[in-house]
């Protein structure tokens, strides 16, 4: 089964947290989802990523509602994601640097190395104020992402029988008060490789449109229109954002951002649930049925197959290709006419 991509392997995704609010991170499509509880799926809110606060290589949130973008070695601070308001930029102290996840609670900011299985604490990032590292245990290990909110750790971890699931904790170094929640579908839509999780996994296939055959004795010519379905099925996606209330730019109108998360379920590995296809050169307005012209000489006895390609998530197709090929074996085609992603 199909899991989100790690923080890892999703450049410009990340968790934060305030006291009241969680926030995902999706500085990969120019924009972030506020929630009061992701277990519940209450309050999804998704605004535009301020230019400034874009392209952060972590993003974690203070619990004086002040948010951290580290990029190189330096943080930019801000008390607004949307409107960059209050900027100031600081240094990384060296000893800060290098991290695989940041996060703050309990008035201390918190840095996990993967490899080494430690997690650094300090109070100022800039300064590496009063450090002390301490090992992460190992049930903590190996999460997906982490963050905080005033008093809890959060961790995601690998996708399991259970489905997608984040961990409560109030202890790295024990474990202790550890408590399991489920992420709610509304939630798990917005995530990188969502999708397919909810939807099921990503397909492509060729489809036979039309076969022409000649039954006579004789060569025949056949000039004809044909009609297929180019496009993307845009009114039964976009049911994925009927429960987040979207305040972002003109860049995403209705529909908009569902279609943007569905090229990059497309474009991840079969690992999670995608193709590892780009579709950016696809047309991704609403579907709709095209003629065009075909004009076919058939041998004596010959039938010809005009094929499709369509891309799908689990029983579903959502996006007919503007792909087609002629053949005259039933057997689709084995080939995949889209370039590569560079996921």
């Amino acid at each position: 089964m199909p899991g989100i991509l790690p923080k890892s392997k999703a450049p410009g995704v990340d968790f934060c947290g305030v006291d009241h609010y969680y926030y995902i991170i999706r500085s990969d499509l120019g924009c972030y989802m506020r929630s009061s509880n992701f277990n519940k799926g209450n309050e999804l809110n998704v605004y535009s990523l301020h230019p400034s606060c874009q392209g952060g290589e972590h993003y974690l949130a203070h619990q004086d509602d002040l948010f951290y973008i580290i990029k190189g070695g330096a943080y930019r601070r801000v008390s607004n994601m949307n409107t960059d308001a209050d900027a100031v930029v600081y240094n990384l102290h060296p000893n800060c640097r290098g991290g695989d996840h940041y996060l703050s609670a309990f008035a201390h900011f918190y840095i996990i190395y993967n490899n080494k299985g430690v997690y650094r604490r300090v109070t100022n990032m800039n300064t590496d104020g009063d450090a002390v590292e301490y090992t992460l245990h190992p049930t903590c290990r190996n999460g997906l992402y982490y963050w905080g909110v005033k008093d809890y750790y959060y961790f995601v971890k690998p996708h399991d029988e259970w489905g997608v699931q984040y961990y409560r904790s109030t202890n790295f170094n024990k474990n202790t008060d550890s408590v399991t929640y489920s992420f709610h579908p509304d939630v798990v839509n917005f995530l990188p490789g969502g999708l397919a999780i909810t939807h099921g996994s990503c397909f492509g296939t060729w489809q036979a449109i039309k076969t022409i055959s000649n039954d006579s004795n004789t060569p025949i010519t056949w000039n004809k229109k044909i009609t297929r379905k180019v496009g993307y099925t845009k009114e039964k996606m976009s049911s994925v954002e009927h429960n987040w209330k979207i305040s972002i730019s003109a860049s995403y109108q209705s529909g908009a951002l569902t279609e943007a998360i569905a090229k990059y379920q497309f474009s991840v590995s079969t690992e999670y649930g995608g193709r590892s296809v780009n579709t950016e050169q696809e047309t991704w307005s609403e579907a709709t049925e095209v003629e065009e012209s075909v004009n076919l000489t058939l041998k004596p006895n010959e039938k010809i197959y005009i094929w499709q390609y369509q891309l799908g998530l689990g029983k579903e197709n959502i996006l007919f290709c503007r792909d087609m090929t002629f053949g005259d074996d039933p057997t689709p085609p084995t080939n995949v006419p889209l370039p590569p992603s560079n996921q």
